[in-house]
């Protein structure tokens, strides 16, 4: 039986995905022909549950694309094939950094489902400073992972990506990477990426953080702070969250272009207030991609009081950005096709998989994330399909409707003796 929790999350619907696949996009089939369905009332979590898919009566894109088939077209017609930070991928989804945590360790079949599917792979901060880079086979050191996920990708698609904070650098994870004979075919094919993590959306502000034993913390002790509030007990270990300015970030970027040519650049941002700003300067700099791990994202470890009430939620940091001047990321709470849909409709060019993953691999170890992603990608065909669209990168700003902005209507008689230009609801000036 699983011990693996995630309050505060749909984790019994991710458990539902994992265990049936496209079908779980349904209600039950026992409940057809018995049960009548209708909206559900639940009070939205956030802006972006809150946001609601609109499509239009008239659809220029379908007689496109009915011209272009010779029929009408179906669901099936669209395409999810996706590129993004550098990377090919079937769909616009990649499994989000998962660290040195005990949660993290224990998705064993995390890698190699990721590699089946072909989806970038970002494994994240302090697995090689704590777990080693071999270790016991069983997936926890850094290049056991990039190994379980290349032993079973195939066709070209996707990739790995390996982040870095400061105790990372100061074990110089990127050199041992770059360097080592297993991860020359990823390298080769240019599937290998290096993320710097200037910071995530479950502590931003703080390095990560995790429980370790008395003994893990003695070998540890002159890499990383430690906390001790129970003699005995557990051990808090704290790595150190960096120190950014501009200059910083730009030469950061610049030091990993000219060291690692070989590898493309991922920079991962906190949902900080200035991410607008920050954004723009990765971007300047080279960066292939920019991920923005929203409030809501995390699945470490952290203080109870930085998950409730620290960092901006992602609809607020998509707000900030805009229209992307490059490929831009976004993770926070991503399980299911339509909040992926949003989140790509508001400028993001793939969404992360975090707690989702872990907890459809914990589900079902072979199978399980393969499924959840198949019940996603199923939604996602519905829904752009619905929109009158027939890729996925066409789905826009105009496709969103914000209950909480006035209808067009109500927009232009209340502008109209001011002399202010209406704004249209849907499109990104709802936002302003």
């Amino acid at each position: 039986m699983s011990t693996l929790r995630a309050p505060g999350f749909p984790e019994q619907d991710v458990r539902r995905r994992a265990r049936e696949g496209g079908a779980s996009v349904f209600p039950a089939a026992g409940e057809y022909g018995v049960t009548v369905f209708g909206a559900d009332a639940a009070e939205p979590r956030d802006r972006i549950d809150a946001y609601r898919l609109v499509p239009p009566v008239f659809m220029p894109r379908r007689l496109e694309k009915l011209i272009d088939l010779g029929r009408e077209p179906l669901y099936a017609d669209v395409s999810l094939e996706s590129s993004f930070g550098g990377f090919d991928a079937p769909l616009p989804l990649y499994l989000s950094a998962l660290g040195s945590t005990r949660v993290a360790a224990a998705g064993r079949g995390l890698a190699g489902q990721a590699g089946r599917l072909g989806l970038p792979m970002v494994i994240g901060e302090n697995v090689a400073p704590v777990s080693g880079f071999r270790s016991d086979g069983e997936h926890r050191a850094l290049l056991e992972r990039i190994g379980a996920y290349a032993d079973t990708a195939s066709g070209g698609t996707g990739g790995v990506v390996v982040q870095q904070s400061t105790e990372d650098a100061n074990a110089e994870v990127w050199n041992h990477v770059y360097t080592d004979p297993s991860v020359l075919e990823l390298m080769d094919s240019g599937r290998l990426a290096f993320e710097l993590k200037v910071g995530q959306g479950a502590k931003p502000g703080l390095g990560g953080l995790t429980m370790v034993d008395e003994e893990t913390s003695h070998r540890l002790e002159g890499q990383y702070a430690m906390e001790r509030f129970v003699p005995g007990g557990p051990v808090l270990r704290c790595s150190s969250p960096g120190t950014f300015t501009a200059e910083i970030l730009r030469q950061q970027i610049h030091l990993m272009r000219n060291n690692y040519p070989r590898a493309r650049c991922w920079v991962k941002l906190p949902p900080g207030r200035d991410v607008a700003e920050a954004a723009a300067v990765a971007w300047r700099a080279g960066a292939d991609a920019v991920t923005v791990d929203g409030a809501e994202g995390g699945t470490g470890w952290a203080p109870g009081v930085f998950l409730d009430q620290v960092g901006l939620p992602l609809g607020e940091c998509l707000r900030r950005l805009g229209d992307p001047s490059g490929t831009l990321l976004a993770s926070g709470r991503v399980h299911d096709g339509v909040r992926a849909v949003k989140v790509l409709a508001l400028g993001a060019r793939a969404v992360g998989l975090g707690r989702a993953a872990l907890v459809a691999v914990d589900e079902d170890p072979e199978n399980g994330l393969v499924r959840l992603v198949e019940s996603i990608a199923l939604e996602m065909r519905f829904l752009i399909s619905a929109l009158g669209k027939y890729a996925i990168g066409e789905a826009g700003p105009e496709d969103l409707w914000d209950p909480s902005e006035p209808g067009p209507g109500a927009t232009r008689q209340a502008s109209s003796g001011a002399g202010e230009s209406p704004v249209r609801a849907g499109e990104r000036e709802v936002f302003a």
